[in-house]
């Protein structure tokens, strides 16, 4: 379970003001010193993050964070790494302690409500001293759940696991599948994995492990193979494959070797879809008819590696865009968690698949995308409507494809 990818885990995020006992109750809560705990305020700096099992959920990444009332100028930068956290985290449990409820927590509370993320109200200390009974009626009368505890006796910690436990979205349990619901059961899919500089020497890149995963787990089979061995492949074969994926790198050339009566599509939509909103992203792609030169987009990659020469989001997809629109574009790149808070500038938000990430984190810069009015896509959707072969990539996805064409049409 320790090797679960950190997207796949569901997040549990501890927030609250500096010395409200955050870190200890993540120890109670592990059962390990996890956190450095002492009696200084803003001990914890940056997040601190600890894989576990927690039955029945099963692999819970929890993840402690600075007091959200830090100060000075390192101390905002604490609070900006917490807000951060709070784009991915699932379930939020807010710790609070008697006599301590201000400006601080509602605004938590507020930030909380916006995202739709489940929150518990988490009362520490009360070895000294019992929450006061009109917040706690408040909190009743508003649905909010709250839990009563004690890091330093026990007290009150199987109600919070229970509570934790009873929290977690539906969607954590709905076992969504990457594409083995598309092939079916006893069938297979043919994989296309480039070799080339971006390719780990040893090893295959996340959503290709993750792709076979998903295969297997669905009674399906796996055929793997580079581009150049694609035709080859599929010719050896008795019955054409439930489905082709390919890099969105490759995708010319797969879709030319690759019979138009196979499905075909890329790992990055199969991503847009388990980790996003497939629809959403479709609409975004078609806004790069709207697009003219100098105009600025953004293309925003969650890993921080270091692009390479023919890097996929800093090179190939601005010239393939730039070849499209017949002119250069105004682009501005960012990775990691770093997001800017104004998007309203920008004609087009592209990102990758964010297979690193959970599929909160995701869904929260699509919101945000929303609510600035811009639209957003992805590296796999942006490309195939480039090359022209958008409406055969999707067509493995009944719904998109039917956006699509009432959109075209």
């Amino acid at each position: 379970m320790q090797n679960t990818p950190k997207g796949l885990r569901l997040h549990i995020g501890i927030f609250g003001r500096r010395n409200v006992g955050k870190s200890s109750i993540l120890n109670r809560l592990t059962g390990q010193q996890t956190s450095i705990v002492s009696e200084f305020a803003g001990t914890t700096t940056d997040p601190v993050e600890k894989p576990m099992e927690l039955l029945p959920l099963g692999p819970v990444l929890f993840v402690d964070t600075a007091g959200i009332d830090d100060t000075g100028a390192l101390g905002e930068k604490r609070v900006e790494k917490t807000k951060q956290v709070i784009q991915r985290t699932d379930i939020a449990l807010l710790v609070s302690e008697a006599g301590v409820w201000g400006d601080f927590e509602n605004e938590l509370l507020e930030q909380f409500r916006s995202l739709k993320t489940a929150v518990i109200i988490v009362f520490n200390k009360s070895d000294l001293c019992q929450p006061d009974a009109e917040q706690i009626n408040l909190l009743e009368k508003s649905g909010i759940k709250f839990c009563i505890v004690s890091a330093q006796s026990g007290r009150g910690f199987d109600d919070l696991r229970s509570m934790i436990i009873n929290s977690a979205p539906e969607e954590y349990f709905a076992n969504s599948a990457i594409l083995s619901d598309i092939v079916g059961p006893g069938r297979f899919a043919v994989l296309v994995v480039p070799i080339d500089k971006e390719a780990p020497k040893g090893r295959l890149i996340l959503p290709q492990v993750q792709s076979i995963r998903d295969l297997l787990d669905g009674d399906c089979a796996a055929i793997v193979c580079k581009e150049r061995e694609l035709y080859n492949t599929l010719q050896k074969l008795k019955e054409p494959p439930g489905l082709v994926v390919t890099d969105s790198q490759a995708f010319l050339k797969v879709a030319a070797d690759t019979p138009d009566d196979v499905p075909m599509t890329s790992f990055s939509i199969l991503f847009a879809r388990f980790k996003a909103d497939l629809n959403e992203m479709v609409r975004g792609a078609m806004a790069v008819e709207n697009l003219r030169p100098g105009d600025k987009i953004m293309i925003a990659e969650s890993c921080t590696h270091h692009p390479i020469t023919d890097d996929i989001g800093t090179v190939k997809i601005p010239r393939w865009l730039g070849q499209y629109i017949g002119g250069n574009l105004s682009i501005d790149h960012w990775r990691g968690a770093d997001f800017p808070s104004d998007l309203s500038k920008y004609k087009l938000i592209i990102h990758c698949g964010g297979c690193m990430w959970n599929r909160r984190q995701m869904l929260n810069r699509i919101l945000l995308a929303r609510q600035a009015a811009v639209p957003i896509t992805n590296y796999g959707l942006v490309i195939a409507y480039t090359l022209g072969i958008f409406e055969r990539a999707l067509r493995p996805f009944p719904s998109a494809h039917q956006l699509y064409c009432d959109l075209k049409h």
